[in-house]
């Protein structure tokens, strides 16, 4: 569950140069989509007619009316005064506005009345359906003042039936009274889904399942064309959640993940099930004692929350018993800070360990089929990495049945390292546990002091590089991993977007209008060499009909989470490196003669419309070792490089050479090899190049 701690910027500068170099063009190269379409608005308040333009008050004495004292543009403004709850507040129907499937930007400019001083406001939509009333924030806990106004905006997409839906804004906390202005509700057109590419499920084939986590907003329209084409594995994102599931004691409700599960069941995914036990996202009755009272640490508070806990398992672990292939058991339960590790939850302080114990003994008899897993984030940092284990060690020992560790993986542009996360990967070898990426996501930011509106083309650069260095990593474990999943579909919908401040992020391998962006080419890029061809465009999913439901999930996953800060705290720094673009057509390699022989094998492991990867290997079959090399070749039919990984590429004309990398520039005697990978454009043939020269000495194929 997204819990991101201070990153810090501690980037191998040479594997990061190294990799930036293979993608330092590829923002100007590969298939990008034209300009993204301009926000359709489809209402606006301004509140210069005198009116309130369709506002009306929530509580029952407040006044919600036009004023003069201040405005944001023109000269009024709506205010709210005269409150005696947090929860009053100006509301603006738009039942009859939104679509639903539709993704929606709220906006609205907002001031503290004189004389107020600083108030915390928030934007929430209202949704009721047949009697029951959910309420979800789109835009989080923003400080604003009498002395000038601040912009709250958020996206929302009404994903439920509804037959109430509405707009409103209220304080965190306290009665002060506040103006609004300029609201703006608007919608970029959707964008076809890239057919013509290929799909992550399809390249890593071979390697492991490719998940998203997913809300009901992710199944409809675009949104659910790309979940199928893309991805054969999901995670409810929130509604497998206890405060989902589970918000009163004894009352189900399934409706959000059931739907996920159909969607799932329909697509031929697998589906990960989150989470039985989190500190956070619990409903306060569940840590109330008999009489009401917040539980302390009493034996008889100790039986009654483990069977609360068992019976929360049991019924919700048992429905989905045959759909749910994975389960996250319990969730953040390590604090590296804590002598023994143990984060001391209010499940912890009243129950010790045996929450823990309870609830793997219990997901094992509801659901002897599923993969049962504790989850945790910052697995790559040492401290935590090792109280960790040292958990899992303890359990397993006791007979406690922990099949897997996940692993959140939530990062940012200069954090964790391929080497951190390779770390990461290894310390659990000797416990034999299945380990899966449950939560990745990488973040453009290294401080919460930026923001930007459209990614900067080197940030983009950077987080490519970030996502090939570890997916290189989860390749090598290949045979240990047994999913990786982003935490969210496409940037149009992150969790990042409120967290750690309010901005937006672009954080995942789909941008905002769902089209491919340089993380995804770079991903695609680190598919293992034996995984099979895409499926043609006419294979693509389409979107499947998402079953009417009365619920939707938080719009926010887990954005109120209080996480543990980073050892590392010093996530400001950004990497220091200068990339060289590896386009030039005359490198200036070192490379001594190739004095035996030497063996090449090419393969298209790849191919679609437009592009193809390739994969080499380069056998030294002398009897001295090569000392940097540089391997020629001539294509035939105007094929094109655009990116290469584990090597510098370099393309005059049809000549290409590709030299070493800096980790690979020798290639030992007697059947020592050393590969890389590019990807290119075609056009009608893609022939395989006949001749290839190591180093000036030419090459046997094979």
């Amino acid at each position: 569950m997204p819990t991101l701690s201070s990153r810090a910027g501690r980037a191998t500068l040479a594997l990061l140069m190294l990799t930036l170099s293979a993608l330092a063009i590829v923002v100007a190269s590969l298939p990008t989509p034209g300009r993204a379409a301009d926000p359709i608005t489809v209402l606006t308040s301004d509140f210069e007619d005198g009116t309130s333009q369709g506002w009306a008050r929530r509580g029952t004495v407040e006044a919600v009316e036009n004023s003069t004292a201040v405005a944001h543009a023109g000269s009024r403004s709506l205010l709210t005064s005269g409150r005696t709850a947090s929860w009053n507040g100006p509301s603006r129907d738009l039942l009859a506005t939104v679509t639903r499937g539709t993704r929606y930007t709220y906006s609205v400019w907002a001031r503290a009345a004189a004389g107020a001083g600083s108030v915390q406001l928030r934007m929430s939509v209202e949704r009721r359906w047949q009697g029951t009333a959910n309420y979800e924030q789109v835009v989080n806990s923003t400080t604003v003042t009498d002395g000038g106004w601040t912009q709250l905006t958020g996206g929302y997409t009404l994903a439920n039936d509804a037959d109430f839906f509405a707009v409103y804004v209220e304080t965190v906390s306290g009665t002060a009274s506040f103006h609004l202005d300029d609201f703006n509700l608007s919608y970029l057109p959707a964008s076809p889904i890239q057919t013509d590419i290929p799909s992550l499920k399809t390249v890593f084939a071979n390697d492991f399942p490719i998940g998203a986590a997913v809300g009901r907003p992710q199944l409809l329209a675009e949104r659910g064309q790309l979940l199928a084409k893309h991805f054969n594995s999901v995670t409810a994102g929130n509604a497998m959640k206890w405060d989902a599931t589970e918000p009163t004691e004894g009352a189900f409700t399934y409706t959000d993940a059931d739907a996920i599960v159909a969607f799932a069941r329909g697509n031929g995914m697998k589906v990960r099930g989150h989470t039985f036990v989190w500190h956070n996202q619990t409903p306060a009755w569940v840590f109330n004692d008999a009489s009401g009272q917040p539980m302390t640490a009493t034996a008889a508070n100790k039986t009654l929350l483990l069977a609360r806990l068992e019976a929360h398992i049991r019924a919700v672990g048992g429905r989905y018993a045959n759909d749910v292939s994975a389960w996250d058991v319990v969730n953040e339960v390590i604090d590296e800070n804590q002598s023994d590790g143990l984060r001391r939850s209010t499940w912890y302080t009243i129950t010790g360990l045996d929450y823990i114990r309870t609830a793997f003994r219990v997901a094992r008899q509801v659901a002897p089929n599923a993969k049962l897993f504790i989850n945790d984030y910052n697995t790559n940092v040492a401290a935590k990495r090792d109280k960790l284990y040292n958990l899992v060690a303890q359990l397993k020992a006791e007979g406690v049945p922990i099949d897997g560790v996940g692993h959140q993986q939530h990062g940012n542009i200069s954090w964790p390292t391929g080497a951190e996360t390779d770390s990461m990967i290894a310390t659990f070898l000797p416990l034999g546990v299945e380990q899966q990426i449950t939560e990745m996501d990488t973040s453009i930011y290294t401080s919460s002091s930026e923001s930007f509106t459209t990614p900067p083309a080197d940030r983009l650069a950077s987080q490519a590089a970030r996502y090939k260095a570890w997916f290189d990593v989860y390749r090598k474990y290949k045979a240990n991993i047994t999913s990786v999943t982003f935490w969210g579909l496409a940037d149009d919908e992150t969790w990042l977007d409120s967290y750690p401040v309010s901005r937006k992020d672009f954080p995942l391998l789909f941008d905002v209008q769902l089209q491919a962006k340089p993380a995804y080419w770079a991903v695609i890029g680190a598919a293992s060499p034996t995984a099979t061809g895409p499926a043609s465009p006419s294979t693509s999913a389409s979107s499947s009909p998402s079953p009417s439901a009365s619920r939707s999930p938080s719009a926010s996953p887990s954005a109120s989470t209080s996480p543990s800060p980073s050892p590392s705290p010093s996530a400001s720094r950004s990497p220091s490196a200068s990339p060289s673009a590896s386009a030039s057509p005359s490198p200036s390699v070192s490379t001594s003669p190739s004095t035996g022989g030497c063996r090449v094998k090419y393969t298209v492991t790849n191919q679609w419309n437009t592009g193809f990867q390739g994969d080499v290997v380069v056998t030294n079959t002398g009897s001295a070792a090569v000392n940097g090399w540089a391997l020629r070749w001539t294509f035939a039919n105007g094929q094109v490089i655009n990116q290469s990984w584990s090597s510098t590429y370099a393309q005059s004309g049809a000549n290409v050479t590709i030299t070493n990398a800096a980790w690979n520039g020798v290639i030992g005697a007697n059947g020592g090899t050393a590969s890389f990978g590019f990807l290119s454009s075609w056009s009608g043939t893609n022939a395989t190049p006949t001749t290839f020269t190591l180093n000036g000495a030419t090459c046997v194929l094979g």
